[in-house]
């Protein structure tokens, strides 16, 4: 099995170069499709978050209010850690049950959002970071996502620098261009990634 950390800052094009990946054949394990798992109604992670954050953090329904979590979190590093405090240990024992269930063949591809912030680098064998330029993902996140810039710019200042990226990467995917660029480069990393394995 070869275990691969894929990380990006928002904007950057991790979301898209994993579906590319899984499209190879990656086993595919998305942090943030687990985060969302770990904090659904009915679950113990939930209970925490509104434990600790207040029933304001919760909708009509029960369900958590992202958008109103965020509000609190983003623009608060202390709440960010605390919030993360909550999710991150469950969302470990998650992605480390999706790993086990892989074949010893597979090659397993962790969605990680977070991997430099928190210092994940060494559980891998391998890192690879999507890459793009600090104007490019604003473009992006205002454009296709309909953020307001402010909010953005507070989004990638809660993360890390593209520069503590690159610094733990092994694989460097560049998606500052065009999408019709990215396909051909997942491709030769998958490539690589499968030569490594052998």
């Amino acid at each position: 099995m070869l275990k691969i950390g894929l990380t990006g800052g928002i904007g950057a094009g991790k979301s898209e170069v994993s579906r590319l990946l899984a499209a190879h054949g990656a086993v595919l394990v998305d942090s943030d499709v687990i985060a969302r798992e770990v904090v659904a109604p009915g679950t113990e992670g939930l209970k925490a978050v509104a434990a600790e954050f207040g029933p304001g953090v919760l909708a009509a329904d029960g369900s958590l209010d992202r958008p109103a979590l965020g509000a609190v979190v983003f623009a608060d590093p202390e709440r960010l850690q605390a919030l993360n405090a909550i999710v991150h240990p469950l969302v470990r024992a998650r992605s480390a049950e999706l790993e086990a269930a892989a074949s010893a063949d597979a090659v397993v591809v962790h969605d990680v959002p977070l991997l430099a912030e928190n210092g994940l680098a060494p559980l891998y064998d391998l890192v690879v970071v999507v890459d793009a330029e600090d104007d490019v993902r604003i473009d992006r996140l205002v454009r296709l996502r309909g953020m307001a810039e402010e909010e953005a710019r507070a989004r990638m200042a809660a993360q890390a620098t593209r520069a503590e990226r690159l610094a733990i990467a092994d694989v460097v995917i560049d998606n500052s261009g065009a999408l019709a660029a990215l396909a051909p480069r997942v491709a030769e990393v998958w490539n690589e990634l499968k030569s490594r394995q052998a």
